[in-house]
């Protein structure tokens, strides 16, 4: 976690503890977890005591008051020590940013102290069965009955599902398009939600991936954030963050990747000598370097550009979703290689690695949406 960007003392010192604490309490565990599909909640609540179960939620309302770039800093230390966790982390902490900046004041009270202290944790239902990347075409309905709504439909693809307890459900109340679309708050306990079985996934088996089936639930108009018709807004402004997230999770996996084949190559030896000391091999080694410099400094421009509500700060996260993710995969796929057979085996953890570094090109938006995003931002002036 070499500082590309100048970091405040502040800064330097969350890094630190966060990475303290994830080579202490993450680390160690993260190949048994995967093996064996646990969900270590109770480290998720240990890293809530440290602040990291609110961490862009405002002080007065029991978070840590952290900015993006501060956020990407805390989840680069936790992916080092495993990026499922870290992962799941981002989208918690996305859930509860969209609570304390969305919500009024009693939706603050009554969910954000357990979302803080991760005594509830919280997932964000966008995905459906048949609507990923074009989300506006969702299905998922709430029919409005006098002061509550009737939602009905499933999501897909719900990271936490069953273990949350606060569920963001974007849904739509009105007809075709985005602007139909308004954001509402489900419980676990709320009759008509259940959850399919648990996906068996290539890789974040350290969490659990669930359909979230919502068969006539009823809820009181005041479950919905914002106004009615926001919610594709809210979905999408959430994204940005959750996509700085994921990037920011790539780079501390990888990183990790990257340190461990270091300690390999300087351990191992071949033809009379240390792997380390072959120029091909520190050329490899370089590249993996350089890309993961690269994509730190992209990562936090971006953060920052959020942090300060620039015009391109959109443009900017999904570039740096893009090609953080990217590279994140490519080193660690790299470093993988780099340890021979060993590599393939789970017990040194790489394989891992690059298991769970794949799926962040695909969620919170592909990065071919990335590209199209982009695209969109360079080409509308022409338009």
């Amino acid at each position: 976690m070499s500082a590309v960007t100048t970091l405040t003392e502040e800064q330097l010192a969350l890094a630190e503890v966060t990475l303290d604490f994830a080579q202490e309490h993450l680390a160690p565990h993260a190949v048994a977890w995967d093996r064996d599909k646990h969900f270590p909640v109770d480290v998720i609540r240990r890293a809530a005591a440290l602040g990291l179960g609110g961490v862009y939620v405002r002080e007065e309302h029991g978070g840590s008051g952290l900015g993006r770039a501060d956020g990407v800093l805390v989840l680069e230390a936790l992916a080092t020590g495993c990026p499922s966790i870290a992962g799941y982390l981002s989208i918690h902490n996305m859930v509860a940013w969209m609570v304390d900046r969305y919500g009024d004041r009693a939706q603050r009270r009554r969910w954000l102290p357990g979302l803080c202290t991760a005594g509830t944790l919280g997932s964000y239902c966008l995905t459906e069965p048949g609507a990923g990347s074009d989300a506006g075409a969702l299905r998922t309905r709430a029919e409005r009955d006098g002061d509550h709504y009737v939602l009905t439909g499933v999501k897909q693809f719900i990271s936490g599902a069953g273990a949350a307890g606060v569920y963001v459900v974007m849904a739509r109340t009105a007809e075709v398009g985005p602007r139909g679309i308004s954001a509402l708050v489900v419980e676990r306990d709320d009759p008509g939600v259940s959850f399919g079985a648990n996906e068996q996934k290539m890789g974040w088996n350290a969490q659990p991936t669930r359909q979230v089936v919502l068969d006539g639930v009823r809820l009181p108009v005041d479950r919905r954030l914002g106004a009615e018709g926001d919610g594709f807004r809210i979905a999408m402004n959430g994204l940005n963050g959750g996509r700085l997230g994921i990037a920011a999770c790539s780079l501390g996996g990888a990183q990790s990747a990257l340190d461990r084949s270091l300690a390999y190559l300087a351990d191992r030896e071949a033809f009379g000598a240390r792997l380390l000391d072959a120029q091909a091999l520190q050329f490899r080694l370089a590249d993996m370097a350089t890309g993961l410099a690269a994509a730190r400094a992209l990562v936090r421009t971006a953060a920052e550009a959020l942090d300060a509500g620039e015009s391109k700060a959109a443009e900017l996260c999904a570039m740096a979703k893009r090609f953080a993710t990217d590279t994140g995969f490519a080193v660690a796929n790299e470093a993988l290689q780099l340890h021979g057979g060993y590599g393939y085996l789970s017990e040194y953890g790489i394989e891992k690695i690059v298991r769970d570094l794949r799926v962040h090109q695909i969620l919170e938006g592909t990065n071919e949406i990335m590209r199209v995003i982009v695209a969109r931002g360079l080409t509308e002036a022409l338009r």
